[in-house]
């Protein structure tokens, strides 16, 4: 079994037991959260398609730990003009356990 969902502007495939990474989402760390956004879903035999959505389906995890993902340096530089700016950003993200997927 598993479903495609909708979250933080991307697509991704679960199924139960997954641990996922995805864009922050409110909450403290053993929270319930449920995905409505659920853009296909698959209990092996037959796959359900939405148009954009399915209908009364949802995809429920709980909340493992909020987190700073890896540092990216933007670097910015003019050459022989003594221009030099360098920023540094951490993206934030949760991380989910997905335990359920009702079709």
């Amino acid at each position: 079994m598993y479903a495609i969902i909708e979250t933080g502007g991307k697509q991704i495939r679960v199924e139960p037991g997954d641990e996922i990474s995805i864009e922050k989402i409110p909450g403290a760390p053993g929270d319930k959260i449920t995905f409505d956004h659920v853009l296909a879903a698959s209990d092996g035999e037959v796959l359900k398609v939405g148009k954009p959505f399915l209908q009364d389906s949802k995809v429920v995890g709980r909340l493992i730990r909020q987190g700073k993902g890896k540092k990216v340096i933007v670097f910015k530089y003019k050459r022989r003009k003594g221009y030099k700016r360098k920023k540094g950003h951490r993206q934030l993200f949760s991380l989910v356990k997905i335990e359920d997927i009702a079709i």
